[in-house]
């Protein structure tokens, strides 16, 4: 704690000392010490998983209800018969062969990439590029969609992506701080019962270990696990 600021270090000692339902986490949470800036609301979760084990890996993608509060800049590598609509429905970038030379000769101004499953021929050079920055489209992380105009929406919208660390650990945006607190609830909801669906078949004993919530500059809320939820 010794390097923290005097606010982190003031905004810890105001932490629950047991975990909390959403809703009391939430308050926690906003109750911290403001920002001049609207602070992204993340979500941890520590799983019951062996993340050495390819059968255990929890990856994918999911568009939250209520949004994250920032849309993100995505290109599409489709055919030329999408690249209008892929466009008319927020890509910054849409094409074939051109757009797959653009990017690898290094254009990386985009947050995320999708492609129509016809293209991964075509991109698949790209991997030394994408690969690295976590930009690669693949059909796990739904990035690689037949209907490729909805893909980029959702993710134009904000929809996230999500793969589990090497400590077995998610990491996810579930909003804004200046969200209303039901709407962080049901993002946080809509997370949890999605992490829940994707169990891994090898995944044995507990799954979800460990939920905390925390703003971009505050301490950490850990909240309560029902087992009856596992």
């Amino acid at each position: 704690m010794r390097l923290r600021s005097k606010r982190y270090r003031k905004d810890h000692d105001k932490r629950a000392s047991k975990p909390l339902a959403v809703d009391e986490a939430i308050k926690v949470l906003k109750g911290f010490s403001k920002t001049k800036f609207d602070q992204s609301v993340d979500l941890v979760c520590h799983l019951g998983i062996d993340a050495k084990q390819a059968d255990q890996a929890v990856r994918g993608s999911l568009a939250m209800p209520k949004g994250i509060g920032k849309s993100k800049k995505v290109i599409a590598f489709c055919g030329e018969g999408d690249v209008a609509a892929c466009k008319a429905a927020g890509a910054i970038e849409a094409g074939g062969d051109e757009l797959v030379e653009k990017v690898s000769k290094g254009w990386m101004d985009f947050d995320v990439a999708v492609a129509h499953p016809s293209m991964m021929g075509k991109i698949a050079k790209l991997g030394r590029v994408l690969g690295p920055q976590g930009k690669m489209p693949s059909p796990k992380s739904g990035t690689v969609a037949p209907d490729i105009v909805t893909a980029v929406k959702e993710y134009s919208a904000g929809k996230v992506e999500f793969r589990n660390d090497a400590g077995g650990n998610v990491h996810t945006v579930v909003g804004k701080l200046s969200f209303a607190d039901a709407d962080l609830k049901e993002n946080i909801n809509a997370f949890l019962e999605h992490i829940r669906r994707v169990k891994p078949a090898a995944a044995k004993g507990q799954y979800v270990k460990k939920v905390c919530i925390s703003g971009t500059m505050t301490p950490s809320v850990e909240l309560l696990i029902e087992a009856a939820a596992e």
